[in-house]
């Protein structure tokens, strides 16, 4: 299996990503420009934390018109996996992979803390390791980190099983306490928390370790089909 990891202007957990797969999973995986304009060959994408474009205008916004995007599109129809983390998640929001949108914290103020995630799906491709209710350690660093969607999205996710992640407490204001979705047809995960920074017990927590084995059994398992 082969991941792309894709580097914005600003992005700042990209080498997180890299290694998280290279070193936690024995993956193959390529950092990729955000210029680039094709993702051939490649299996899943990973789109990083960090402040794309300085976060001007809004998180996100200015990255959503790269000339990596129409690809990254592409292999969300196709039905490759790809996972946005933070800042990826707010990327995924604004190019219309993902509904809802990202806000300033509640508080108003940057977050940096291991926070308890529920796990509300285990059935996806990119949580089939974790159990159903599970209780994992996550950190999170985020200032927009703040889920916000409305009533009828909100109804239409709920419906739809596409809350992956709850946070257990309610830490930034988000709706539902809300900390990651998937869309509808359960390839694209958005979450604020930073699995790639829980892949071992001696930095706090290895919770994180089981998204990306489970990325990669999901794709063993249809290459065995």
């Amino acid at each position: 299996m082969k991941f792309a990891v894709i580097v914005f202007p600003g992005s700042n957990c990209d080498k997180d990503l890299y290694f998280a797969v290279k070193d936690s999973i024995h993956a193959e995986v390529e950092m990729i420009d955000y210029r680039e304009t094709s993702l051939d060959g490649f299996d899943a994408v990973l789109i990083p934390g960090g402040f794309s474009y300085g976060d001007y205008l809004r998180s996100g916004a200015i990255a959503a018109h790269a000339p990596i995007i129409k690809t990254i599109k592409k292999m969300a129809i196709l039905g490759k996996p790809i996972l946005g983390i933070c800042n990826g998640f707010q990327i995924l929001t604004e190019i219309g992979l993902l509904p809802g949108a990202l806000m300033r914290n509640r508080q108003n103020k940057f977050i940096c803390e291991t926070v308890d995630l529920r796990v509300e799906n285990s059935q996806t491709i990119f949580t089939s390791e974790y159990d159903y209710d599970e209780i994992i350690n996550i950190p999170v660093a985020h200032g927009e980190g703040n889920y916000y969607c409305d009533i009828a999205t909100l109804k239409q996710i709920n419906d739809n099983n596409q809350i992956v992640f709850r946070y257990a407490s309610d830490i930034n204001g988000s709706v539902d306490n809300i900390a990651g979705i998937i869309n509808k047809e359960g390839n694209v995960l958005g979450m604020m928390p930073h699995p790639e920074r829980a892949l071992e017990e001696i930095i706090g927590s290895d919770d994180g370790l089981k998204m990306f084995q489970s990325i990669l059994k999901s794709h063993m398992n249809r290459v065995n089909l």
